[in-house]
């Protein structure tokens, strides 16, 4: 299995999410912010993509409704928490193929997880094999940007 440090090294072949070349990281986090958008009405304010082999993991940050934040200032955190959560359930065809197509791979398994307090959603895939197109080419050592 892949070394941990290479899910953020900046020597690993993978480019900034948020950079103009950043490759299949951002194209996931991206997607995943318009599929939030699109379908909670409010995306989050920012989302960051991991890879690890066959492993693909996206952590996004905010994107509470007003009407979550409305619930969570009453204390109602674990309606907000199982509401998301059947909801992210209805809407797994579109995360998981939207991941598959950007990949070029079959997602066998798939997990969301809400956190709320600070607010983040992580959206882990399982690929049945690891990306075959290289995410980013990676600069050599003491190449200027």
């Amino acid at each position: 299995m892949a070394d941990a440090r290479n899910l953020t090294d900046p020597e690993t072949p993978h480019a900034d999410d948020a950079s103009p070349g950043g490759g299949m990281r951002g194209e996931i986090s991206s997607a995943m912010v318009a599929i939030m958008k699109r379908y909670y009405g409010k995306g989050p304010t920012n989302a960051r993509t991991f890879f690890n082999e066959r492993y693909v993991f996206c952590v996004m940050e905010g994107g509470l409704t007003r009407s979550d934040e409305t619930l969570l200032a009453a204390g109602e955190e674990e309606l907000v928490r199982t509401y998301r959560l059947a909801f992210e359930s209805v809407i797994t065809p579109v995360i998981t193929r939207t991941v598959a197509d950007i990949t070029d791979r079959a997602v066998v398994g798939y997990h969301s997880q809400v956190i709320l307090d600070p607010p983040h959603v992580i959206e882990i895939f399982i690929l049945d094999e690891p990306p075959r197109r290289i995410i980013a080419p990676a600069r050599p050592a003491g190449e200027d940007v």
